[in-house]
């Protein structure tokens, strides 16, 4: 027997570390349609949700998503993003579902002061969403690299009947078992990509080849410095008294509401290029382009015990 395993050795297959976390993320998805009666998928149009479809398809093609997606609507979001959004909903055959901020003002739900970013507002709108449908799961692309309370979470993190997060009250996840029971009325939510960074998200999209909106690469967009910030200068956003208006070359790193979402310099055309990009960056994607959580430290932990996602 030793004779012919030395004639004919037995080759594994080379796995690389995007193999391991693509087949870790396409367990969570297949442990929370097993376990969860009605889970959802949040899709943006961003580059994270953009890889959670492509890791669905892996998980369930040729059948039909165990979910239907959904995009909390803030009313001021880059329009290259949402009807990216809608085209990849629509090529997929997935139902979309889209919920607005907008509408939970009109509701009295939601009160904004004159100016005021409507992103913090998104936690409202989904809560209402989740309770709309009875969610009992919600399947999100939030990574632990991107900011301090992020990297405090669980893969499965609970939130109770006020779709509240504490912290201290999280369920240990042992040797990669997951418990997704609740209460009515309690739910969770779930990161299939916690593990991943932006440097393997940008890694799979370049190996998958997936298609992104156009904002994400390099392109010229009026923008003024604020705050140590590229602000781009929207309909929205325009220019302050004293502000200089200048042309840059930029791309987004993340994308979101449009009076918070700043870009970055670059001029990365493609994924191999921001890969490269990527290696030697020194700030995070959130810390290098959200106005929204430069006011405090703790703002995103803030906004997340009050249900942001």
């Amino acid at each position: 027997m030793s004779a012919v395993l030395e004639r004919n050795p037995v080759t594994l297959p080379t796995r690389t570390h995007l193999d391991w976390l693509e087949a870790e993320a396409i367990y969570i998805l297949r442990e929370v349609a097993g376990q969860c009666e009605t889970p959802v998928l949040l899709f943006s149009g961003g580059k994270d949700s953009a890889v959670l479809l492509r890791l669905a398809e892996k998980a369930f093609r040729p059948g039909r998503f165990p979910f239907p997606l959904m995009h909390v609507d803030t009313g001021h979001n880059f329009p290259e993003v949402t009807d990216f959004r809608d085209r990849r909903a629509a090529e997929l055959g997935e139902r979309l579902i889209v919920r607005s901020v907008e509408d939970s003002i009109r509701r009295g739900s939601v009160r904004l002061k004159e100016g005021q970013s409507r992103n913090a507002a998104q936690s409202v709108t989904l809560l209402e969403a989740i309770s709309e449908f009875s969610f009992d799961a919600a399947i999100g692309g939030a990574r632990r690299d991107e900011e301090k309370a992020r990297a405090k979470e669980r893969v499965f993190s609970f939130r109770d009947e006020f779709g509240q997060w504490d912290p201290r009250n999280q369920r240990p996840e042992l040797w990669n078992l997951y418990n997704a029971r609740v209460h009515p009325g309690e739910h969770v939510r779930v990161f299939p990509i916690s593990n991943w960074t932006e440097l393997d998200i940008w890694q799979y999209i370049a190996r998958e080849k997936l298609e992104l909106p156009s904002i994400y690469y390099a392109h010229r967009r009026p923008i003024v410095r604020r705050r140590g910030l590229l602000a781009p200068v929207t309909a929205l956003t325009p220019a302050r008294a004293g502000e200089q208006v200048e042309e840059v070359s930029v791309r987004f790193r993340t994308v979101g509401d449009v009076t918070c979402t700043c870009p970055v310099e670059s001029v990365a055309a493609d994924a191999r290029q921001i890969i490269l990009e990527t290696v030697t960056a020194t700030l995070t994607e959130r810390g290098a382009t959200r106005m929204d959580d430069q006011t405090s430290e703790a703002s995103m932990e803030r906004r997340k015990k009050e249900g942001y996602f």
